[in-house]
């Protein structure tokens, strides 16, 4: 783990080796700004759209679903704002081989159990939870694909109905202040992480209309899981 004080104040500490990742290394704060100035498909977009503000916007949706119990609604919520941090150790350079996929593979199960650990969520998602989630992130990919990359991109397979919000940049910055404050939020009352993220506030987004976990499986079609998820 690497250590850096910004602005005068605590040192950050960055994500590290993959390898050796512990709870006790989890940042939240250095790891909100990783996933802000990391921009989401590799940059193949006209406007900037970094991977913690498309995980706000998920999150967000997640939030509001009708259907679930507020707490389970808040837990899974808090799986999708965290959904991307193995990013922050890995990279998003596609492996190979198929060594070198089963090694990421490996190493992103790692970093996923330990910011769960850290953030205080108990346990992996159960299969209806991932599913969801999963229909959840592809809409958000729909909607990113009208609002700011021109259209689907080639090789996208199947269409998935996009969020009825428009998807907007916004700089790095605000986007890890944005992440970081829906961290807190949601995280809040669970098992405190080890490691406290200094203050940084902002607004996040507001969410237009609801969806109930019916209406979202339901905008996925048949052959759903064969779509482009990134």
């Amino acid at each position: 783990m690497t250590q850096k004080a910004t602005r005068g104040e605590r040192p950050l500490t960055w994500p590290g080796d993959p390898e050796t990742v512990t709870t006790a290394d989890i940042d939240f704060e250095a790891l909100a700004h990783v996933l802000a100035n990391t921009c989401r498909r590799g940059g193949c977009c006209r406007q900037y759209h970094s991977v913690a503000a498309h995980a706000v916007v998920v999150s967000e949706e997640i939030e509001a679903l009708d259907g679930l119990a507020e707490e389970d609604r808040r837990t899974l919520a808090l799986h999708a704002l965290l959904a991307d941090a193995p990013l922050a150790w890995l990279g998003s350079a596609a492996a190979g081989s198929q060594r070198a996929a089963d090694r990421i593979g490996r190493l992103a199960t790692m970093v996923e159990a330990a910011v769960r650990e850290a953030s205080g969520l108990d346990a992996a998602l159960d299969e209806e939870q991932a599913d969801l989630l999963r229909l959840v992130t592809r809409m958000a990919a729909a909607a990113e694909s009208r609002d700011l990359m021109e259209g689907t991109p080639g090789g996208a397979g199947v269409a998935f109905l996009p969020l009825k919000r428009r998807i907007r940049s916004i700089p790095p910055e605000k986007a890890a202040q944005t992440w970081l404050a829906r961290f807190r939020a949601l995280a809040a009352g669970r098992e405190a992480p080890r490691r406290a993220a200094n203050d940084m506030s902002a607004g996040a987004p507001g969410s237009e209309g609801r969806l109930s976990p019916t209406q979202v499986r339901g905008a996925g079609g048949k052959g759903a899981d064969d779509a482009a998820a990134s």
